[in-house]
């Protein structure tokens, strides 16, 4: 009898999730925005602390925190949208220099006695399908940031009830202290891991446009400000984002300036992943390599490019849920990236 009663529980636990997965998905176009919100307004909370430690009004605060917000997604999206009109301009010229390349690199293969040719495998190597999903992902990642009215406002509401949420959560929760300190545990975690990331995204997309303007490889603004926002995508962000610059820099330069752009890509990340992230994140967010791997595919299929760049924060507080919950904490240990005993 319990163990059909485990079965039945299950079977309704993993309906729930498949329902409330799909809930999300089918609402993505109102809860994209609001995720987008609440993450920039944990980001802006130290400011705001900083501000109010200082005895600045909180009006002022919150208006010196939009201005600053609205400057860093105009900014961003004006460079992206600027950018990616010159390129869908260039697109037809970067296709047919593309298939000259291509032609002169298998014309050498068969000097070295491999019987290729491009015309053959021409159907199979569509080099416009890869740009259209690049710029794809690009204008839907604009386009969440052309709603900025949207998110700004839903930042303010967030920002003037920040200061009475504790006040709130310790008069309605039962255990107030132990829930509390949970509740500061995860909001820090959150706000270290968003702060960090953020400045190294930045450091990394400076070195990226550096080196690829060096390079001499067009729209330089443009790989840059993509190295930055693909930064946020674990494991595999800093792959998508070489990928279409390697393509530009062969189709335009050659291929010894596309290994040259990929080998720059690679340093860069390798220094900023290896070196600069550990050092300053300690022990990271405490997640698995696999589940962060599938937290980037579930929340990417859910939400979109978003999706991808918010799917650590999401994971996070899935394993905070899990964790408050006594019946569900072998759920947060299974997404903890040690062993607990």
């Amino acid at each position: 009898m319990s163990d059909s009663r485990g079965t039945t529980q299950w079977l309704l636990a993993i309906a729930a999730f498949i329902l409330i997965i799909a809930g999300l998905k089918e609402a993505s176009q109102i809860v994209v925005p609001f995720m987008l919100s609440v993450f920039i307004a944990i980001i802006c909370s130290p400011l705001q602390n900083a501000l109010r430690r200082y005895n600045v009004p909180i009006w002022i605060s919150i208006i010196i925190i939009v201005l600053i917000i609205l400057a860093c997604l105009g900014s961003i999206g004006l460079l992206v949208a600027a950018s990616l009109d010159n390129f869908s301009q260039q697109l037809p010229t970067y296709r047919e220099r593309f298939g000259q390349e291509m032609s002169t690199v298998f014309a050498q293969l068969n000097g070295f006695g491999f019987n290729v040719s491009y015309q053959q495998i021409k159907s199979y190597i569509d080099p416009s399908s890869l740009m259209n999903l690049f710029t794809n992902t690009l204008t839907s990642l604009g386009s969440v940031l052309t709603n900025v009215f949207l998110v700004v406002m839903i930042v303010v509401f967030i920002l003037l009830e920040a200061a009475e949420i504790p006040k709130k959560l310790s008069y309605a929760l039962d255990d107030a202290d132990s829930s509390m300190e949970k509740i500061e545990r995860f909001i820090t975690t959150v706000n270290r891991y968003l702060m960090i990331k953020t400045l190294i995204s930045i450091a990394t997309g400076l070195f990226v446009g550096i080196w690829v303007s060096v390079i001499g490889v067009d729209f330089p603004i443009l790989w840059g400000v993509c190295a930055f926002l693909l930064n946020f995508i674990p494991n595999i962000g800093s792959i998508i984002a070489a990928v279409p610059a390697m393509f530009l820099a062969f189709v335009q330069l050659g291929t010894f300036d596309a290994l040259l752009t990929g080998l720059g890509f690679l340093l860069v990340n390798l220094v900023m992943g290896n070196f600069i992230e550990p050092r300053f994140m300690g022990k990271g967010v405490g997640l698995s390599p696999l589940v962060v791997f599938l937290s980037l595919m579930l929340w990417g299929w859910v939400f979109g490019p978003v999706g991808m760049l918010l799917s650590i924060p999401l994971t996070i507080i899935l394993k905070f849920a899990f964790e408050t919950n006594p019946k569900m904490r072998w759920l947060a240990i299974l997404l903890d990236s040690k062993a607990h005993p």
